[in-house]
């Protein structure tokens, strides 16, 4: 089986493990790398956020949870990075692909809500083309955008919706996600907050029942490169 090289880029920390904690645990455990880049490391502008030390002390409790590796985390500014010109995000994601050699990417869905979340997910979408401006650099085989609820469910309009084809078992590594979550201070929330374990279990529940499985995380695919004999195994 080919070893992977994940990356999971989003804007804010924690963010990774509501998009696809169990997913990437998962991952991790059948012994593929996974890594996450978040673009505001800090997040200044969240409301009751806990000082830096502990911050960054949750997020690297969170990715050994996970089973994840090292984070990559920026300094863009949390809530305002449509104030940071396009080319230095993609520019940081490019660095981080071609760091972590990546060859999967999760990441935003690129109508979600939440603006940093919008602007991650465009940045990324630019950056997957770093093979075709870089001769030698790391080939992304699968683009994948995620779901982030309070964020990616509250978008609007005809054209907004996450509509999900790719769907991941997730009751072997749920807890964990779960876990992991806990390991951000103040993230959670009382039910019925799309940010609290019940509606996260009943999220995963639902995918569940959408694909044939116990529980599920669900992607939308942005790109998929394969050649016909996997596709024909798949």
């Amino acid at each position: 089986m080919e070893r992977l090289s994940v990356l999971v880029v989003v804007a804010h920390p924690d963010d990774e493990v509501l998009g696809c904690g169990a997913t990437g645990a998962a991952l991790a455990a059948a012994g593929h790398r996974v890594q996450m880049c978040a673009l505001s490391g800090g997040v200044a502008a969240r409301s009751g956020r806990v000082p830096d030390e502990e911050l960054l002390a949750n997020i690297e409790s969170a990715q050994r949870e996970l089973g994840f590796e090292r984070p990559i985390l920026g300094d863009f500014p949390n809530i305002q990075l449509n104030t940071v010109p396009h080319i230095e995000l993609v520019r940081f994601i490019e660095r981080a692909i071609v760091d972590s050699q990546a060859n999967v990417l999760f990441t935003h869905h690129p109508n979600d809500l939440n603006d940093d979340h919008l602007q991650t997910s465009r940045a990324c979408q630019a950056a997957s083309r770093l093979f075709q401006r870089r001769a030698g650099g790391p080939r992304l085989k699968r683009v994948y955008f995620m779901e982030v609820l309070s964020s990616t469910d509250w978008a609007l309009g005809p054209d907004a919706p996450f509509r999900p084809d790719t769907f991941v078992d997730a009751s072997s590594h749920f807890d964990r996600k779960l876990s992991a979550l806990r390991c951000y201070k103040g993230v959670m929330r009382p039910a019925p907050h799309p940010r609290s374990e019940e509606v996260l279990r009943a999220l995963a529940t639902y995918r569940g029942g959408q694909s044939g499985l116990p529980c599920a995380e669900a992607f939308e695919t942005a790109i998929a490169i394969c050649d016909a004999g996997s596709l024909s195994a798949t």
